[in-house]
């Protein structure tokens, strides 16, 4: 009985490793070639400065394969960009739309940096040393 038991948690692991949500490569040229442009407008999540295209992690190889399985079912662009976003949000997106939901995406950085030169000019200004009276 527990043999059998094991065997069967075997399978079943060995299975779930070796089922992938979609191809490597699209036999169809055309269809590859939207499968890349498309990765290029997709953020991985894990290193979020490069694209799913350049990323070598796991998650974005996933992704890849979703968004091939997606094109193979005959989704279009606009279909698996919708659904990427509503399951990850608009971070995923390397050119986030300009929403009020999007604002800190544009302009956090230049807030950041605004408040970092700010902090530097006071530290700069009280290290000054004070002229004598």
């Amino acid at each position: 009985m527990m043999r059998a038991l094991a065997f069967a948690l075997l399978v079943l692991f060995a299975t779930a490793s070796f089922a992938g949500t979609g191809p490597e490569k699209l036999p169809d040229p055309a269809q590859e070639a939207r499968a890349v442009a498309l990765q290029k407008e997709f953020r991985c999540l894990v290193c979020q400065g490069e694209s799913l295209d350049e990323s070598n992690a796991t998650l974005a190889e996933d992704l890849r394969k979703l968004i091939r399985a997606r094109i193979e079912a005959g989704d279009t662009n606009a279909q698996i960009e919708r659904y990427l976003v509503a399951r990850y949000g608009e971070f995923i997106l390397m050119k986030p739309p300009l929403e009020p939901q999007t604002y800190g995406l544009w302009f956090g950085p230049i807030l950041v940096l605004l408040i970092g030169a700010g902090v530097a000019g006071m530290v700069i200004l009280r290290a000054r040393p004070k002229p004598q009276t």
